[in-house]
């Protein structure tokens, strides 16, 4: 009989990606209909091995859509793809035994216990590795006694992360993994993706949350309408990072904000009482400054903001505005902002 630590060997040297996959996702002009509603249209995405590659959009960018693609729940109607070197629609269940996958509503047999959820998750895969899983229930403090019934939606994303980052899988596929997890266990979800991209595994990470996407991925592709906006590497994610700051007052005293920044004209906007303008981090201090020197005390510094370029060839941009953050009462706060 093999032991665990026999079975836990075995695992780890089969997460490696297989020989001769460089690309173990590769998607060419992807097109998927829902009707009359063309939800993929033309989409690209390479993610080489051993990349955690952010795939980043608004809502109803195509995000889901196209991970269901790779995972062979949807048929495309146009364009080619490839998952470790094998198409979706045909070898879907071959796939799906070798790659990791947490959706961002994870849905389990309620009547299961979560350790029973495991057993069957790993059954359907027909390989497990046990002393990961149990390094990972103590890591995500997940109490495997407990019905399924009885979990809330960050519990129940516990399990499929558990099942997921312990499985004996070479490509991760996480859409919105970390729906439902509290900070705490978000920093453990990001530490153990660290720690799988240093075994050499591949990750293909759908997500909003950007300082998650700064963290882990060497790469992004950001999509919106069904198409590809921007692809490039981290550094080209930053270009993009916008902060975003607020201020309230009377009228005089945002026009006095609004006159002192003439270079930000076209980025400033004036609406209720509140002056808002995003920009690139090197300009954050300037921005503050002005806003300091007005004597302006109700001020919000946002630098999780980003924006999804619409247009690449007009580079117009359609903003995804971040929830508000707790208000700054100072100037003095508003300057550690």
């Amino acid at each position: 009989m093999t032991s665990r630590h026999g079975n836990a060997r075995a695992a780890a040297a089969s997460t490696t990606n297989p020989p001769g996959i460089d690309v173990p996702i590769r998607v060419e002009g992807l097109v998927k209909r829902f009707g009359r509603f063309t939800a993929l249209d033309g989409l690209d995405l390479e993610v080489t091995a051993g990349q955690v590659h952010g795939f980043l959009g608004p809502n109803g960018a195509g995000k889901s859509t196209t991970i269901r693609t790779l995972l062979g729940l949807y048929r495309p109607d146009g364009g080619r793809v490839r998952v470790l070197g094998r198409d979706p629609r045909r070898e879907a269940p071959r796939i799906n035994r070798e790659v990791s996958y947490v959706a961002g509503d994870v849905a389990l047999w309620p009547n299961l216990t979560g350790g029973q959820a495991l057993d069957a998750l790993a059954g359907l895969r027909g390989r497990r590795d046990r002393a990961r899983e149990d390094e990972l229930i103590e890591r995500f403090a997940l109490d495997p006694t407990k019905k399924v019934r009885t979990y809330s939606k960050g519990n129940r994303q516990k399990v499929a992360l558990v099942a997921a980052l312990a499985a004996p899988t070479s490509l991760l596929i996480l859409d919105e993994p970390t729906s439902g997890l509290d900070p705490l266990m978000e920093q453990v979800f990001m530490d153990e993706v660290t720690r799988a991209a240093a075994q050499g595994r591949t990750v293909l990470l759908s997500s909003h949350i950007f300082a998650e996407v700064q963290r882990l991925c060497s790469a992004v592709t950001i999509i919106k309408d069904g198409r590809v906006v921007e692809q490039g590497d981290l550094t080209r994610l930053q270009q993009l990072a916008r902060t975003q700051i607020e201020v309230g007052g009377d009228a005089d005293l945002l026009r006095g904000i609004a006159a002192s920044l003439p270079q930000l004209e076209d980025d400033l906007s004036v609406e209720d009482g509140r002056l808002s303008v995003q920009v690139g981090s090197a300009r954050v201090p300037q921005v503050l400054a002005a806003v300091a020197a007005q004597g302006a005390t109700d001020v919000i510094c946002d630098p999780r903001a980003w924006r999804i370029c619409s247009c690449v060839t007009t580079r117009r941009c359609a903003d995804e505005r971040p929830r508000r953050p707790a208000r700054l009462g100072s100037r003095a706060a508003a300057d550690r902002s």
